[in-house]
């Protein structure tokens, strides 16, 4: 099975010894497969892309959406609308090929093939006036001058963070676990999402930013709501938030929200960056050759967007995972732990953890912080799935739902099931791990588009474990609440 996984993912070679890539029957290249016409349709003007709003934000539901296309159309590639769409977002256009298998989905890292200029969450994109008047580097295409600049000055940020992203994530993490503590015994049971978005909104600042929270009241007390504020209101068109309908679909997809409901509070945090993180903005400026103002927006985006914004969403899915197990995950990760962590966390000693890094691998698998990805055509070309090929034409948008994407059945055997162990046994499927922009196994750089921190979030995904299990011998809890802690009887040594 290795084999033929390795054949399918453009540009990553086979770990497979020559002897038996010629033994093993591999998916036939592009050109063999036979070609089809890309099922699917956009539906009426207007109407079309109305109804497919309505199907995907009210009537089933982004996955739903998705799944019943698949089994209709007979295909992982397929054409449809997605949101936002009319009537006030005259200048949108839905329409796009979805794929939705891991061979069709790995074409949207090809920049060879597609380019990501304005498409990071669909034809729609927030107003610039969220970011001060400048396209981020979120943005921008590969081919863009400023890409390498901004991307280098995030890759030397992380860079540079490294010295004090260790020691600042297990002091935070210590006053949220002392938080959690209080409430259960207090309560019964703890709601963790607000400690743990205080928690991470400071460590972030001072890792990124190399600011201390406390130095300003107000951002110490509200700088995470402000965040929150912030990405809410530019994503909102995009995001099913489960509230009553109709109101949903009148006042959360029918329009932009204005970037001034939030200017308030981004001025505020600009203005913070500007005054305590001045180290951080003036390497920007004299290694990197950007302008302060670029400098400030862009880290304020990937404080916010990238870093504490996936961590909101990831950290609850993986605190999910391991507090509601009943197969004995938990005292597995314990004894891992407490064995090969030692007493000291560090990034050298969670990669002495292959149990707990399959978990944290199996919930990026399962959950992906960002579920939707998309790429538009560069040119004519031809995009294939497991089992067809398909014509794209130079302009059109290609849709990926990770969700489904990482449910490939040809790929990852029982794909429904969360497996603590399935990366554990086959590390050949990091090669289609794909909620960074790219392969587990690829490597960020200015040449595309694969988060800068890849590596890093998954470390402090591991951290975050060892942490919580060199503390406790269990948790019990969900993906908002803790309900039971256990406290270590033996300490690692």
């Amino acid at each position: 099975m290795s084999a033929f996984m390795m054949s399918i993912t453009p540009g990553i070679p086979s770990s497979s010894s020559s002897s038996q890539s010629q033994t093993v029957t591999s998916a036939p290249p592009p050109s063999s497969l036979p070609v089809r016409t890309i099922p699917g349709a956009y539906g009426w003007p207007l109407l079309g892309p109305i109804s497919d709003r309505l199907d995907y934000f009210w009537f089933q539901g982004p996955e739903t959406f998705f799944k019943k296309r698949t089994e209709k159309y007979k295909s992982t590639v397929f054409r449809t609308n997605v949101p936002p769409t009319f009537p006030l977002f005259l200048g949108v256009n839905p329409n796009v090929v979805a794929v939705l298998d891991c061979k069709s989905f790995s074409h949207l890292f090809d920049m060879d093939l597609v380019e990501k200029k304005n498409c990071l969450v669909g034809d729609f994109m927030p107003s610039v006036k969220f970011t001060g008047d400048l396209r981020t580097c979120a943005y921008l295409d590969t081919s863009e001058p400023q890409h390498a600049q901004i991307k280098n000055f995030a890759m030397d940020i992380l860079k540079q963070s490294s010295k004090v992203w260790v020691p600042e994530l297990t002091a935070n993490l210590c006053t949220l676990w002392d938080t959690i503590d209080a409430e259960v015994t207090k309560d019964g049971s703890a709601s963790y999402l607000i400690p743990l978005q205080k928690c991470m909104f400071k460590f972030l600042t001072k890792c990124l930013v190399g600011a201390d929270v406390s130095n300003s009241p107000k951002i110490a007390e509200s700088g995470y709501a402000m965040l929150d504020r912030w990405l809410a209101l530019q994503l909102l068109p995009t995001v099913k938030i489960g509230v009553l309908q109709p109101l949903e679909e009148i006042f959360l997809h029918s329009f932009a929200y204005p970037s001034f409901l939030v200017s308030g509070d981004y001025n505020k945090l600009y203005k913070f960056v500007e005054e305590h993180g001045k180290e951080v903005v003036n390497r920007g400026q004299t290694e990197f050759g950007i302008s302060k103002e670029e400098a400030i927006h862009n880290l304020l985006f990937v404080l916010g967007f990238n870093a504490f914004g996936g961590f909101s969403v990831f950290f609850p899915s993986l605190v999910n995972a391991i507090a509601s197990d009943t197969t004995g995950l938990q005292q597995r990760i314990v004894k891992e732990v407490r064995e090969n962590a030692g007493s000291t966390l560090s990034f050298e000693s969670v990669k002495d953890l292959p149990l707990v890094q399959s978990v944290v691998y199996e919930t990026l698998r399962l959950n992906p912080p960002v579920p939707l990805q998309f790429a538009r055509a560069r040119k004519d070309f031809q995009l294939s799935s497991h089992d067809s090929a398909f014509d794209i034409k130079k302009g059109e948008l290609l849709c990926g739902f990770q969700t489904q994407v990482m449910r490939d059945e040809n790929i990852f055997d029982d794909p429904e099931t969360f497996k603590p162990d399935r990366f554990l046994e086959n590390k050949e499927l990091l090669n289609y791990l794909y909620w960074s922009n790219g392969p587990q196994t690829g490597s960020p750089s200015t040449s595309n588009k694969q988060c800068a921190g890849k590596d890093i979030v998954t470390l402090t995904a591991c951290l975050f474990v060892a942490h919580v299990f060199q503390r406790y011998d269990s948790i019990t809890g969900t993906s908002s609440s803790i309900t039971a802690v256990e406290k270590a009887k033996q300490k690692a040594v």
